[in-house]
């Protein structure tokens, strides 16, 4: 009862603050009845094969953003690229599980600052459940602070923080520090309606109106057919769809173990996807309009 009156109050103050304010697109300087969209690349970084599709989606697919884990081992790989594209839109994706059994990483900083966040081996826990039942929140800061100032020195432009596996939005404690950090780097966040009402009631707060992000479900009855359905159906506002690329190739099955969820097979049809003549047209024939973060950044922050 009480999460179904929350809901009702959260409905209940976005529609007075769209009677009485500008909308996000006219803040952005769009008409209030477009459909923006940021495609976005998560987990460049994760390895080799993640970053050469990632850079294929970015070069000549509709993929329009992504963001780098800074912990993995393909992190100087797609830095070296960031540092070379310097106009490619990428942020940072705040990690803190390593969550494939075969493949693991751990903390930016050395295991011994930051125990409450690692495992006997000094690697990430798998999950979030083991993470929220041991994490220090400070140490979360830490690491997280260490892993956006590695991304920095390294070249990277950031334009944006989001997080790996939401775990930013894994309890408030989080949630805090996870804002707080985009307010010091002057950084926008990923942030979404379903979130506590605190974190995006702000004037500064850019939230997404739609965030899109494939189910294990929809692999079953076809990723394409999911991403038809996005996009025919999108309506006006800030969209965000999330997509994991990567070929399906030896290092990706080797990672994934073949799972099927966000597995190589999974990943090669995001690519295929949104590289596709199909995807193109369809954002044209729905009048989508694609926007970066670092134009969201430019004009919301600067």
């Amino acid at each position: 009862m009480l999460k179904k009156l929350k809901s009702i109050l959260k409905r209940s103050y976005r529609q007075i603050i769209s009677i009485f304010s500008k909308s996000i697109q006219e803040s952005l300087g769009y008409e209030k009845n477009t459909k923006l969209l940021i495609i976005h690349a998560d987990d460049m970084g994760l390895s080799g094969s993640e970053n050469a599709a990632s850079i294929e989606s970015l070069e000549r697919g509709s993929v329009n953003s992504g963001s780098v884990m800074v912990p993995c081992p393909g992190f100087k790989e797609i830095a070296d690229y960031c540092k070379t594209h310097p106009n490619a839109d990428v942020g940072i994706h705040l990690t803190l599980t390593s969550e494939w059994p075969s493949y693991k990483y751990g903390p930016v900083l050395s295991s011994g600052e930051v125990k409450s966040i690692t495992d006997s081996n000094g690697f990430f826990f798998e999950s979030k459940k083991q993470l929220i039942a041991n994490a220090n929140s400070k140490e979360i800061e830490n690491e997280f602070r260490a892993q956006i100032n590695k991304a920095i020195e390294s070249g990277i432009e950031l334009t944006h923080i989001d997080t790996h596996m939401f775990t930013a939005f894994s309890n408030d404690e989080i949630l805090k520090i996870y804002v707080s950090l985009g307010k010091e780097y002057k950084l926008p966040v990923l942030l979404t309606y379903n979130l506590p009402f605190r974190f995006w009631s702000s004037k500064s707060a850019i939230v997404i109106d739609q965030l899109y992000k494939a189910k294990p479900a929809d692999n079953v009855t076809g990723l394409d057919n999911y991403y038809r359905k996005v996009l025919n159906s999108m309506k006006p506002g800030l969209n965000c769809i999330l997509v994991h690329v990567a070929y399906n190739d030896k290092e990706m099955s080797y990672i994934t173990g073949n799972q099927s969820d966000f597995g190589s097979e999974w990943r090669a049809a995001d690519l295929e996807f949104f590289t596709s003549n199909e995807c193109r047209q369809l954002i044209y024939d729905n009048n989508i309009q694609l926007i970066t973060w670092r134009e969201i950044r430019q004009k919301y922050l600067t």
